[in-house]
């Protein structure tokens, strides 16, 4: 599966943490973890379909979030994060980030956010995968917070590596009113940013409906409970709505009791265009590897529709042409040297 070039475009930056990374981090500012992060890992999540699930997820994520202090820790994180995806053939990855949390010990929202880029431009050109920004507001904020992150994104906007690819608005879907960020992803879009709101995780297909009504997306992130309307599926596959999909995540959240319940076929043959993503693998315990096993082991996508999943990943990147161009070209080759002679496994392993 590493072997298999591919997109990631569904990863949270304080949840692309390495554990080892977070203990550490945690140690130099004299910060103690909750149990549930240094116990048995990765930890064990209450459903979200209840809001106290969220609130235990929600305040796991705050405690690792809190260790991320400063300058050198952003680097470190964007650094591995580009490292980590490359060893598992992500050959352009999109990292989601707000810079509000990492503003106070950097000086401001500016300075945030260029230290992000400039280390993703950094570890783009020295061997890492390639990386875009995504700038995502929160729904728990006041919509006037949105704008001034969507400002900001609109001074970074670019088109590879390092700079400010799309914006989002991420967090818990029950929280805001989707209708009052619209003006922010109207800054968002004259800037020419790329559009990928979260919608259709914790809520049903009317909050996805909601959303391609109000914010005019390019992409969802999660979007999976959309299934649940025939109408909303058809719309998404008419207007080629992308879906960043992580059943991982899907299902450590308990939004599905077991893998092979995440829709990522229906979705498929309905004609919606599908990138896998890992959300949060600090606290989910799998990566963008682990996404494309699930289909394979659980799911039972054959090699050939697990290279067309990673050409969806590719073509709902907004990786640069040449990245696209290369990559499309290796998923044909990685199709085509089957599995090695004597192996019962469906493809070589990375």
């Amino acid at each position: 599966m590493a072997a298999l070039p591919k997109a990631h475009l569904h990863l949270h930056f304080t949840g692309s943490l390495r554990l080892s990374t977070l203990v550490e981090l945690a140690g130099a500012h004299g910060i103690r973890l909750p149990h549930a992060l240094t116990g048995e890992w990765p930890p064990q999540l209450a459903s979200v379909q209840d809001e106290r699930g969220w609130f235990r997820f929600q305040r796991l994520y705050d405690a690792a979030r809190a260790c991320v202090r400063g300058e050198a820790d952003m680097r470190r994180l964007v650094r591995e994060a580009s490292l980590d995806d490359a060893a598992e053939g992500s050959r352009w990855l999109e990292l989601q980030v707000d810079p509000t949390s990492y503003a106070p010990y950097v000086g401001g929202l500016t300075p945030a956010l260029e230290i992000v880029l400039d280390e993703a431009a950094a570890v783009s050109r020295e061997g890492g995968a390639p990386m875009g920004i995504m700038v995502a507001a929160s729904r728990i904020r006041h919509p006037l917070d949105a704008r001034t992150l969507a400002r900001l994104a609109a001074r970074y906007a670019g088109s590879g590596p390092g700079t400010v690819v799309g914006f989002g608005l991420s967090n818990d879907e029950r929280r805001g009113d989707t209708t009052e960020f619209a003006v922010a992803f109207d800054i968002a879009r004259k800037a020419g940013l790329a559009l990928m709101p979260h919608a259709g995780e914790l809520l049903g297909p009317t909050a996805v409906e909601e959303t391609l009504d109000a914010l005019r997306p390019n992409r969802i992130g999660h979007g999976v409970r959309s299934v649940e309307d025939p109408r909303v599926v058809e719309r998404l596959a008419n207007d080629g709505v992308a879906l960043e999909v992580c059943p991982g995540s899907n299902v450590a959240l308990g939004v599905y009791r077991e893998a092979d319940e995440v829709p990522v076929r229906t979705l498929l043959r309905a004609g919606i265009p599908i990138a896998l993503g890992a959300d949060d693998p600090l606290l989910f315990g799998s990566r963008l590897v682990d996404q494309y096993a699930l289909a394979r082991d659980e799911l039972g996508f054959s090699d050939q529709e697990l290279a067309e999943l990673a050409r969806g990943s590719i073509r709902a990147s907004y990786a640069p042409q040449d990245i696209k161009a290369a990559a499309l070209g290796d998923i044909d080759a990685w199709l085509a040297t089957g599995p090695p002679a004597g192996s019962d496994a469906p493809h070589p392993q990375g």
